[in-house]
């Protein structure tokens, strides 16, 4: 007779009431995300209007609010400084208890390409999470946020797609 591998239990062990059986879902559940800005003026409102999702403004999501983040910040030096700070924050665990960072969404600041001291910190920021990065949109800056979103925010606008529908 073949015997299999020790195995030790510690505690009671209970054997679960049969019950009705659940069906499996069909589909996969659609992600949903809060957008919280790591500053003011981060642009939080401008992209959960063009992407979807809940705009947190500056505050943590609420309890009936989407516990998946998206941390927006600017490009500027007191954005990447912002955004580092609340990453800081989720890497010590004093974020509310359940919400989940999934990414860092960088806004540009201005149009063109960035400094090169600037480009060293969103590197640094892309070394610890995934970043998405918004390029500068002159029709937002009027308030115009129909059309299509930017062709270099494609993966954004996967991501948070599955999101919307």
């Amino acid at each position: 007779m073949q015997q299999g591998p020790e195995i030790w239990i510690r505690g009671p062990v209970t054997v679960p009431e049969p019950g009705p059986r659940q069906p499996a879902p069909s589909t996969a559940t659609a992600r949903h995300y809060s957008w919280v800005g790591a500053h003011g003026g981060a642009g939080v409102s401008t992209l959960a209007a063009v992407y979807g999702g809940h705009d947190c403004g500056r505050a943590w999501p609420g309890p009936g609010d989407p516990r998946s983040v998206l941390l927006v910040a600017r490009t500027h030096a007191s954005g990447l400084a912002a955004a580092l700070r609340t990453l800081e924050v989720f890497r010590l665990g004093e974020a509310p208890p359940g919400l989940d960072l999934d990414a860092v969404v960088l806004v540009a600041d201005a149009p063109g390409r960035l400094p090169r001291p600037l480009d060293r910190q969103v590197r640094l920021v892309e070394s610890l999470i995934d970043v998405y990065r918004v390029p500068w949109v002159s029709d937002w800056r009027l308030g115009d946020l129909g059309g299509t979103p930017p062709r270099e925010t494609r993966a954004l606008a996967r991501l948070t797609r599955a999101a919307t529908r």
